[in-house]
């Protein structure tokens, strides 16, 4: 949690002082900032009445941290502190009892806030903030993501699901007043797309790079995920580069057409002599799912996460047992380095001739209806526009399904088992959203960072369930690299992810950098749900989403008991529901965070 030096902040911070290990003082001695966490996470300064503290993978020693707090005078010199700096952080400051807070502009390390005993306090859990304020659950919110919870349109991907507590958005940060006061600031702007492709492989390059070195020192040993695709490779081999001792980790879907396993033992004979390399067979592994009705802790919100949280476990028990205690995944890569197709709107405008070449391709290659896609690159409303008529195709049936290139963001729809009240409290709250001002003002850029920040979504949770995962993709020097080429030179429909494959470029291996394929875990998808058919027939039977009269008891059984007899384009919204459920019974087993039980307070010091 972070405080403002009053003391009205003091009491509130009466109420989780036993629950604190580490509590550090504004230079008034009051409480500054209170939580739990390791120390090698911890980079921390005082110098007069400066307090910096910058919480996570950081690539700046003691040394320059403090030659950088020196030149802090006010609020407004803090965010020098860290620009420039890899790695990916919470950076939090308080000058002269003022208080300036922010996260990532990828959003994988999150603020939120609320009002409690006349001040405004933060913290990097919506929970912590909801069990202080007893904050109640917004349904409206549950609403959106049994729709769309993998990639929920702007802004309601970073809107919270409890009353009363809110996110602070990606690129923003907070500052606190000894007063009372508090106010928003814009920290991260998004960097002009001008750079040829080869100045912009080259900084992406160094972005990789550096993200990694934040992370691996030499001599080191590391885990890696390997699939064989493009980010993971790209990703053991700079670990490699940077000192590593590698254990690499392949999962085998066991589909006889799965490239996976073959691409990885190429990576593995071009990558030092002394790298471990571990193959898991799926048919090894727990099934997706698995202990879906255990009951663990819940999240800040809804999440994917339970799909492979036993397999996710159970390698993070392997490679420690292999003496690495954290590892590299490349999650992330597919939305930072690829842009959406949404950027042919802008090609259009700009270059016509060229973008009837790549409409042609993407067409071809997406099987796109030339009427709707025509319809879709004609379009000019506003953002604010196109959410208020989402509203209305909501209302009227299922949505559209997204067989053209997404006009802003995917367009927004319905599962058949939702009710006509989940329609509706969907739509007020789009049509509340009419004011909202896109992430860019072209619909490729705003698409490109809409989609990093759901990446961020996904690092933010594993992060915080202490997986031990790092997802260098998701720093946002990464996705600054990349949002300076030109989209329709990050991604063609003949080329798979030409950045990145020139990036890496004299690092990975020539034949490794040009697999165009991916692996699927479908058929381990449709296990997972047969495996637990009784945990989700006894759902049904007091299913929280019926109660809440947001879903139709026969249309989810079928949707549950029956996935097979489904349209493939329903199957994402059945996990999404899934998980809708899964953490309404979460929260309310769990009323008291898990992070918040009582423990003793560990001496803390920013000296």
């Amino acid at each position: 949690m972070v405080l403002p030096d009053c003391e009205a902040a003091s009491a509130v911070f009466a109420k989780v002082r036993d629950r604190a290990c580490q509590v550090l003082a504004h230079a008034s001695g009051r409480p500054w900032l209170a939580g739990c966490w390791q120390k090698e996470e911890a980079h921390l300064a005082v110098v007069g009445e400066v307090r910096l503290a910058m919480l996570g993978t950081c690539g700046l020693d003691r040394d320059a941290l403090l030659r950088r707090a020196r030149a802090v005078g006010s609020l407004s010199e803090v965010e020098e502190v860290g620009r420039g700096v890899a790695g990916s952080f919470h950076l939090l400051a308080s000058v002269s009892g003022q208080v300036y807070a922010r996260g990532t502009a990828v959003g994988d390390r999150r603020l939120h806030h609320t009002r409690v005993g006349g001040v405004t306090v933060l913290a990097d859990r919506a929970r912590t903030l909801a069990w202080l304020i007893q904050a109640r659950v917004d349904m409206a919110q549950a609403a959106v993501r049994m729709s769309s919870l993998g990639s929920p349109p702007h802004p309601f991907d970073q809107a919270s699901m409890f009353l009363g507590v809110h996110v602070l958005a990606p690129g923003r940060a907070l500052e606190l007043g000894r007063n009372g006061y508090a106010g928003e600031r814009r920290w991260w702007r998004a960097p002009t797309a001008e750079l040829p492709p080869a100045e912009g492989a080259s900084g992406l390059r160094t972005a990789l790079r550096e993200a990694v070195r934040a992370r691996v020192r030499p001599g080191q040993v590391w885990a890696a995920d390997l699939s064989g695709g493009m980010d993971s490779t790209s990703l053991c081999f700079l670990a490699s580069e940077a000192g590593a001792e590698l254990v690499a980790l392949t999962l085998d879907w066991g589909n006889p057409e799965g490239e996976d396993p073959a691409y990885a033992r190429k990576a593995v004979a071009d990558l030092p002599s002394g790298t471990v390399h571990l193959l898991f067979p799926s048919a090894r592994l727990p099934p997706y799912l698995t202990g879906l009705g255990d009951g663990g802790e819940p999240d800040d919100e809804p999440s994917l996460k339970q799909r492979d949280l036993a397999q996710q476990e159970h390698l993070s028990h392997t490679h420690r047992s292999r003496g690495a205690r954290r590892r590299l995944c490349g999650h992330g890569g597919d939305h930072v380095v690829l842009p959406p197709t949404s950027h042919l709107h802008d090609l259009v405008r700009h270059q016509p001739r060229l973008a009837s070449r790549y409409l042609a391709g993407y067409a071809a290659k997406y099987r796109w209806p030339r009427a709707r896609t025509l319809r879709v690159l004609a379009d000019r409303r506003p953002y604010g526009t196109w959410l208020a008529a989402q509203a209305e195709t909501l209302l009227g049936g299922t949505g559209t399904a997204p067989s053209a290139p997404p006009a802003w963001d995917p367009p927004v729809g319905m599962p058949f088992w939702a009710t006509a009240r989940a329609r509706e409290m969907y739509a007020n709250l789009l049509r509340e959203a009419a004011h909202t001002l896109p992430l860019a003002a072209t619909r490729g850029r705003h698409g490109w960072i809409h989609q990093a920040r759901q990446a961020g979504r996904v690092a933010l949770i594993y992060d915080q369930y202490g997986m031990g995962l790092e997802m260098p993709f998701c720093d946002d020097a990464v996705l600054h690299a990349c949002l300076r080429v030109r989209a329709h030179e990050a991604a063609t429909p003949w080329t798979y992810k030409p950045l990145l494959a020139a990036a890496m470029r004299g690092i990975v291996p020539a034949p490794l950098l040009n697999r165009t394929t991916k692996g699927d875990a479908t058929r381990e998808w449709h296990t997972g749900l047969k495996v637990q058919q009784r945990c989700l027939a006894a759902w049904l039977e007091d299913s929280r989403l019926v109660a809440a009269g947001l879903a139709e008891p026969r249309a989810l059984r079928h949707a549950w008991l029956s996935p097979a007899t489904l349209r493939a384009a329903d199957g994402p919204a059945v996990e999404f529901t899934l998980a809708v459920e899964s953490w309404l019974r979460g929260i309310e087993r769990h009323p008291v965070p898990a992070h918040l039980r009582e423990h003793p307070r560990e001496p803390s010091s920013a000296r």
